[in-house]
């Protein structure tokens, strides 16, 4: 019998990516989700064997999920994060979720993790808990300059490198150039809109 896997994930893109891949290696997406509230009623409805949330979801966040799933359903619930946040971590291994993959490496561990998790060993990111053994304060925002997490709260604010160039008198190229230590700084992988979705889900750290 297929592994049934309930998903969720605020982005669009990501979702529609995770969907698709999970449907191509044959596995049982039963249902998916934008937001954490329509996920929730999705593993209460179906009780998935999996549920594969993201962290930072509106309504209600994947950590916000497992606590409410812990003592009523059997779903195992494995977080998809960017972040690599102490905090997070923490309530997760004290929610006993069952897996914890970092979104960069998602797809070339997802199915490794799926494995583990249907056979109840819990599964975390390769290197994560290295990560924190290492970085024993988790993320640390504060090593960045005033003027970095200026940039970071405009960003938040949905502003383009120009807009963000004009407000605080720079040039696009400098913007670009904070934009790259940031990403540096905080260990952020580089790719497409990692920096703008690295944000959204961090928004809390920046008030």
């Amino acid at each position: 019998m297929h592994t049934s896997i309930v998903i969720a994930d605020d982005h669009p893109l990501l979702l529609k990516g995770l969907q698709d891949f999970l449907t191509e290696k044959k596995y049982n997406v039963i249902g998916s989700a934008l937001n954490g509230k329509d996920a929730h009623e999705l593993i209460v409805k179906h009780e998935p064997d999996i549920a594969i949330l993201d962290i930072r979801m509106p309504y209600k966040t994947g950590i916000e999920i497992a606590r409410a799933c812990k003592n009523t359903v059997k779903t195992k619930i494995i977080l998809l994060t960017f972040e690599r946040n102490g905090l997070l971590y923490k309530q997760a291994k004290d929610l006993n979720v069952y897996g914890y993959l970092l979104k960069e490496s998602a797809l070339t561990e997802i199915e490794k993790c799926i494995d583990s998790v249907t056979k109840n060993r819990p599964y975390f990111s390769t290197g994560i808990e290295k990560y924190f053994d290492d970085n024993s304060n988790g993320l640390n925002i504060e090593i960045l300059t005033p003027s970095e997490k200026r940039i970071l709260k405009l960003i938040a604010q949905n502003r383009t490198a120009k807009e963000i160039a004009e407000q605080i008198n720079i040039s696009s190229r400098t913007v670009e150039k904070h934009k790259s230590n940031i990403i540096k700084k905080l260990n952020i992988t580089a790719h497409q809109n990692s920096l703008l979705i690295w944000v959204k889900e961090n928004q809390d750290m920046l008030l």
